[in-house]
């Protein structure tokens, strides 16, 4: 197997990864600078990146989530230090630049982190469910039971807003 350049794999999964993160964020400056930081990471650890092990985008994403939990944990500590406990949920026009509709970007926002993660790499990247469980550090039955519910509550709110 020919293992693909930095730069090729860089420019074909960089909207990708910016999509994946912006579902993660809703705040698209945070997911820019989020996406950088990623190809960063991602171009000092090239060497170690094994094609057999992983397919590029399923990698990216995987350091894309760690680079995002990692910005989420020092706000974290940042807002304690600053005694600000503020809860930030996504806000629809937000969603919306990722490319969902309106009413469906209402019901997104309803969903965990946990579950919107999910649906983003599995639904909005389409990743393979075995390559979203690796992302998400779960099984590939948890990964597929947390889209499940997700996508449950989804319909659930879509048949409530037709019927409104």
């Amino acid at each position: 197997m020919n293992r693909p350049t930095f730069s090729a794999v860089a420019e074909d999964c960089l909207d990708e990864v910016y999509r994946y993160l912006l579902m993660l964020t809703a705040n698209p400056s945070l997911a820019d600078d989020l996406t950088g930081a990623t190809f960063e990471k991602a171009f000092r650890q090239w060497r170690r990146y094994d094609p057999r092990r992983a397919a590029p985008i399923t990698w990216l994403c995987s350091i894309a989530r760690t680079t995002a939990l990692d910005h989420f944990r020092a706000d974290a500590r940042r807002r304690r230090r600053e005694e600000r406990f503020v809860l930030e949920q996504p806000q629809a026009e937000e969603l919306h630049l990722a490319g969902l509709s309106p009413e469906l970007d209402a019901a997104v926002s309803e969903l965990t982190a946990a579950e919107r993660e999910v649906l983003a790499l599995r639904v909005v990247l389409d990743i393979d469910a075995e390559s979203a469980a690796r992302v998400l550090g779960v099984s590939r039955t948890a990964c597929s039971m947390r889209l499940a519910r997700a996508l449950t509550k989804l319909e659930e709110r879509m048949a409530a807003d037709a019927l409104a």
